[in-house]
């Protein structure tokens, strides 16, 4: 995808949507690989889609109930059992009708009017009314719900319902990533919402139902024989098998005991890109990146010369090809190359030079360190902190590596109770550029996990943020404003811009993924 994909007026895109059939089997963009793949499917894999069947799934991460209303709790869950108001077209970043049919955005962006969709259910027999849309904002907005975009949320002032079908939102301030609020807001049940938390019940208005959760184990979906969408899902279930470790989940996969596999990085996909049995799908609208950040509370870390002199000092191809396998993209900003704030000189900005970096330490005064280094601990995050900690020893950097849990990585990003430096993955930066910069955990300008604090990049920020039209030259500079800042800064170090896998048997067809990196079953079938 390229930067044409916004050069349509958003403004034009925002208050108007077709009110025809729902686009919920969102498409990604498609590698050589998955192309060649395609071609070798098995006969008949291109005829009509067929019905029935389990889709068996192995996923390296397990459901975290409490972070329910993050991007962070399973990717395998959320457009499983639960869908949104829009959801936008990865190859346009046009929103596309879900629950909602039609929308109405004022001319000065401070207020939008949605008719809802008529004759959904949620899993439990309710009827889905304007009143959940109400609910599910009110529910961003709770700070113990640490959703991302709670402050995108919270811009809504008032709400006036009209009927079942029909409400307007209205906002304090325009903003440039509205929409962005209605494809991350997944719509659950109101009356079972503590008990979804908890892992008990989740209960949604999506394609599939879940039967059960035994943590550590696996999840079981049961078809929704009321779905919104005629004749969907093809699927009658889902099974999905948490499989931590990337060499047994490749290994289920080789076997057919799963049929997809979500959390596997390009490095790990390696023994099966060329066989003809399996399929890698890659979505290059940039799920997410990996970096390092930097605790800007511990010295010398609160020297940005010294942030400067870690960004320097790492070399992002090495870690691009021997930690991804080559999938991706090397970069000093966390933007895909279909971001508006995307450009080929931001980055290469900090391109490896360990004599820069050391000549950046000594300038700081910075003699030799010894620094805590965390980091996810997942196998390509694992791979790709070895890697950091092998070229900060070159500078004179020490770090003792201290492997963190998904649900411990999780709360301490949160609760800004990280050590000196870590390496982990962030997302937003796919969405609108100012969606970053509020809602994601290492970027919030108002909270961050670094603990860093500017009045500049605050303004920055804003500046982006509250934009009514998002394509006009105002906004567009704000973006190449954003980026300027946070390279200056390097509170957080950008390393690689992630391009997200999906490795399957080649007879798996139909499986797609929105912005958000949420897998979408809707149309996927075994041929």
């Amino acid at each position: 995808m390229s930067l044409s994909t916004f050069a349509t007026s958003r403004r034009t895109v925002l208050r108007a949507a077709g009110a025809g059939a729902v686009a919920l089997g969102l498409a990604g963009c498609k590698s050589a690989v998955d192309e060649k793949r395609d071609q070798a499917a098995p006969a008949g894999s291109g005829g009509a889609p067929k019905r029935g069947g389990t889709l068996q799934i192995g996923s390296i991460s397990d459901l975290t109930p409490a972070l329910l209303f993050t991007q962070n709790s399973l990717t395998a869950l959320h457009r499983l059992v639960f869908n949104t108001l829009t959801g936008y077209d990865p190859k346009t970043l046009q929103p596309q009708p879900q629950l909602a049919t039609s929308w109405q955005v004022a001319p000065d962006g401070t207020s939008v009017t949605f008719q809802l969709r008529e004759g959904v259910k949620f899993h439990s027999g309710r009827p889905f009314t304007a009143d959940d849309v109400v609910w599910a904002i009110q529910n961003l907005k709770d700070p113990k719900r640490s959703a991302q975009l709670r402050a995108t949320a919270a811009v809504v002032s008032d709400v006036s319902v009209k009927s079942p079908t029909e409400l307007t939102l209205r906002l304090a301030h325009p903003v440039s990533n509205l929409f962005d609020l209605f494809e991350f807001m997944v719509i659950a049940d109101k009356e079972s919402v503590e008990d979804a938390v908890a892992g008990k019940r989740i209960v949604g208005t999506g394609p599939f139902a879940l039967k059960s959760w035994t943590p550590g184990a696996g999840l079981s979906f049961t078809r929704n024989p009321d779905y919104f969408v005629p004749d969907r899902p093809y699927f009658d279930g889902v099974e999905v098998r948490i499989i931590p470790q990337a060499d047994a989940l490749l290994v289920a996969l080789r076997s057919k005991q799963v049929q997809l596999a979500i959390g596997l990085s390009g490095r790990d996909v390696q023994p099966v890109k060329d066989d003809g049995q399996f399929s890698i799908r890659q979505f290059d609208h940039g799920s997410g990146a990996v970096y390092v950040g930097a605790n800007v509370s511990v010295k010398p870390l609160d020297d940005k010369r010294v942030r400067q002199a870690v960004s320097f000092a790492v070399n992002r191809d090495r870690i691009l090809q021997q930690a991804l396998g080559g999938y991706g993209l090397a970069s000093s900003t966390p933007w895909p190359k279909s971001s508006p704030a995307y450009s080929d000189a931001t980055a290469k900005r900090y391109a490896y030079d360990p004599a820069r970096a050391k000549a950046l330490l000594a300038e700081a005064g910075a003699g030799e360190l010894s620094l805590p280094l965390a980091h996810l601990a997942l196998p390509s995050y694992t791979v790709a902190a070895q890697m950091v900690q092998f070229d900060l020893q070159q500078v004179g950097v020490k770090t003792t590596l201290e492997p963190l849990d998904a649900a411990k990585f999780q709360t301490q990003l949160i609760n800004q109770t990280m050590p000196a430096l870590w390496v982990g993955g962030h997302g937003f930066a796919q969405v609108h550029p100012s969606t970053l910069a509020v809602s994601a955990y290492p970027f919030n300008e108002a909270k961050n996990t670094s603990k860093f604090s500017d009045p500049q990049y605050t303004e920055i920020v804003q500046k982006a943020w509250n934009q009514a039209d998002a394509d006009s030259a105002a906004a567009k500079a704000a973006y190449q404003d954003l980026s300027e800042v946070l390279l200056d800064r390097q509170f957080v170090i950008d390393l690689v811009v992630l391009a997200n896998l999906y490795a399957s048997t080649s007879n798996l067809q139909g499986v797609t993924q929105n912005l958000y990196a949420d897998t979408v079953l809707d149309d996927a079938y075994l041929a």
